[in-house]
């Protein structure tokens, strides 16, 4: 893990306001973060933001679209700040994205090679959304992998379960984060 960061994405509180199941969900991240800070891991929280009057948002793009009409993600907004149960705290480094992918229109790959970091641990809200297209995005880039899977959420669970069970795992390997914690614990 030495080479790794945590990418804490999407998790603003308009986002968790839709997505949280009552599960615990961001007790779970908030462990993973204090694990990830305890272990000299770097955490790196990924947000959506749009310009206000969404320049970067085509009308071909549905998803964009879908979210510019639900109100989401302008910059500045109260909804787009990282919800304060998980809040960044000084020296985490804060990437700023204009779609689903933590790299799509950001500086997230610069800030990564800067800091000589190959490898990524996933967690964010949605599965289906910034966890699956960032690691599309990080396969391409050639970056070690792993994703926490109660670490994600979202709006539907058969879908995150297909995604961290059958999908996943060919690609990257998969933790709950109590495991992940006990495997990046100090010997």
């Amino acid at each position: 893990m030495a080479n790794s960061a945590l990418l804490v994405m999407d998790v603003q509180r308009d986002v968790v306001a839709i997505a949280d199941d009552g599960s615990g969900y961001l007790r779970r991240l908030r462990a993973a973060i204090d694990g990830a800070r305890a272990a000299g891991i770097p955490v790196i929280y990924v947000v959506m933001g749009l310009r206000p009057g969404d320049p970067e948002v085509s009308p071909r793009n549905k998803v964009m679209t879908h979210v510019v009409r639900a109100g989401l993600f302008t910059e500045g907004a109260p909804g787009t700040e990282i919800h304060d149960d998980i809040a960044p705290q000084q020296g985490d480094v804060m990437v700023t994205k204009r779609r689903g992918s933590a790299f799509s229109g950001s500086d997230l790959d610069l800030v990564l090679r800067a800091r000589d970091i190959d490898s990524l641990v996933l967690t964010g809200i949605a599965t289906s959304a910034v966890v699956l297209s960032t690691l599309w995005h990080a396969i391409d880039l050639d970056y070690g992998l792993t994703v926490l899977t109660d670490a994600c959420l979202d709006t539907d669970p058969e879908v995150h379960q297909m995604l961290t069970e059958k999908l996943f795992p060919q690609w990257a390997d998969v933790f709950t984060v109590e495991d992940w914690l006990k495997a990046i614990a100090p010997q």
